[in-house]
């Protein structure tokens, strides 16, 4: 395998992540969280730099793992939650660790049922397209609706 494709690997797993035989996409949530809290200490704009650099770099990977699996959406790629995540919670990063779990838990529930939009994003190519957009686009719905809660509630 070449050095790329072995790059590809770790970040497509998220270091590994992906490798878990239990909930691989819940634990790459998880593992999303660090990073979260890195990025919440740095300005907003550095925040959606980080989810841009992120998703690029998750179409890169995610392409090239299910190009080297022959895998149209491997499993194990997890770089994709981790997007998804780190959108979601970037919603209401300044709203405390309760709206926070509630974007990652509406975030999975988008990315498990995959509801309109979610679903047709997932057929975008190329595949490594694909795997990414859903969850993407899960990261926002579901941050969106956390974050309107929030505003909601906090009155």
């Amino acid at each position: 395998m070449k050095t790329s494709d072995k790059v590809a690997f770790v970040i497509g797993t998220w270091f590994g992540c992906g490798e878990s035989k239990i909930a691989p996409g819940t634990v790459g949530s998880i593992g999303a969280i660090p990073l979260h809290l890195l990025l919440c200490r740095l300005p907003v704009p550095a925040h959606i730099a980080a989810v841009l650099a992120v998703s690029g770099i998750g179409i890169w990977a995610s392409d090239r793992v299910a190009a080297v699996l022959g895998v149209e959406d491997p499993q194990r790629v997890v770089v994709d939650e981790v997007a998804g995540t780190i959108i979601a919670m970037g919603f209401v990063r300044h709203f405390g660790v309760v709206p926070q779990a509630i974007a990652i838990v509406l975030f999975r529930f988008f990315d498990i049922t995959k509801p309109g939009p979610v679903g047709k994003a997932e057929y975008a190519k190329p595949p490594g397209l694909g795997i990414m957009l859903d969850d993407i686009v899960a990261g926002l719905i579901a941050g969106a609706l956390t974050l309107a809660g929030a505003l909601i509630f906090s009155k």
